[in-house]
């Protein structure tokens, strides 16, 4: 039986953060020697491996759980260290100019001598490219030299982390080091663009998509020419199976009411019916701020599902800005599981 490692949570000082800062180099230093290594990002918790050492990124698939048929996206620390990787086309370039450092990954063209493991893209033609704008990411991608793949820090179709002490409860015993730089921002993952041929949304996230519609238009996932034919199946960028960010809880979404023993999540002033029976509660956002809203989405999930409530009545989310992708959230949390 392999031994498991011992997990050990180092803190990233407050004030400047530089690759020589203590923390940052022991991460560098831990994915160099093909260690796991949680840190923060601008969106969530990223669980990375060096991208380049196959080896690690099979012990980061079993970390998690996670499918080996959904794609990894590789982290790199500027737009310049994505070109070795992938083949930029116009729609690229003019998105990554507007939007990288970011919460945006664009799926590319795989460049054939693309360093990447070909384990991490799922044995496609395409892979998933980002530039963090996290300055802890940041400066680990610097320290280290190579891309890193970094999905969620989670296990497999849990809710996603946006603190430390997330990461320890899903993966404690599971890898090497986390590295706790706070809550997470944004708390919501990174838009999915897929820049192919025409620019595909592929996953709503943190970059609304208004954002980038004000630059150049975008068709709906999935992408009609990606092989195969059905992106959740075998999909072309990660976060697109149809069942994921799933608490224990099945979720009843929409609810206009809350039954008895049911645990709610709420969003808005307005009161839902049922409420004071509810075995907990808590609010995305008093207020109705869906950027709020989003940041809270993992959280109050994993909060609830700990109550013990068996189901999560969750109040309707509007839709416009931020809302998509907090729906695409909850409808895939919802989903039926495999």
């Amino acid at each position: 039986m392999t031994a498991q490692p011992a997990t050990q949570v180092i803190r990233a000082e407050q004030g400047a953060i530089t690759p020589s800062t203590p923390a940052v180099e022991r991460a560098a230093q831990t994915l160099a020697a093909g260690g796991l290594v949680a840190f923060p990002t601008e969106t969530v918790y990223g669980l990375g491996v060096d991208a380049t050492n196959a080896a690690a990124v099979a012990r980061l698939y079993d970390a998690k759980g996670r499918p080996s048929f959904n794609p990894l996206i590789a982290h790199v620390a500027e737009t310049a260290a994505a070109r070795p990787l992938a083949r930029f086309n116009q729609a690229a370039e003019r998105l990554a100019l507007a939007f990288w450092p970011g919460p945006m990954t664009l799926v590319l063209s795989k460049l054939a001598n693309c360093p990447v493991a070909e384990l991490a893209t799922a044995g496609l033609d395409t892979i998933a490219v980002r530039v963090p704008s996290h300055p802890i990411a940041r400066a680990i991608l610097i320290a280290l030299g190579r891309p890193v793949v970094a999905p969620s820090a989670n296990r497999s179709g849990h809710v996603s982390p946006t603190t430390a002490q997330h990461v320890l409860a899903d993966l404690r015993g599971r890898i090497e080091l986390i590295v706790d730089g706070g809550p997470t921002p944004m708390g919501l993952e990174s838009t999915i663009v897929a820049c192919l041929d025409r620019p595909v949304l592929l996953r709503p996230g943190a970059l609304p998509r208004a954002d980038i519609e004000r630059l150049l238009p975008l068709t709906e996932a999935p992408y009609s020419a990606a092989p195969p034919a059905h992106v959740d199946e075998i999909p072309i960028a990660p976060g697109a199976l149809a069942s994921h960010y799933a608490p224990q809880a099945r979720l009843r979404l929409n609810a206009r009411r809350v039954e008895a023993h049911e645990a709610l999540l709420a969003f808005g002033p307005m009161p839902v019916a049922g409420a004071e029976q509810a075995a907990a509660a808590l609010n995305l956002s008093l207020r109705g701020d869906l950027i709020e809203a989003a940041a809270n989405l993992f959280s109050h999930l994993r909060a609830l599902d700990a109550s013990g409530a068996a189901t999560i009545a969750v109040m309707p989310v509007p839709r416009a800005g931020l809302g998509e992708a907090i729906n695409d959230r909850l409808q895939r949390a919802a989903a039926p599981r495999p």
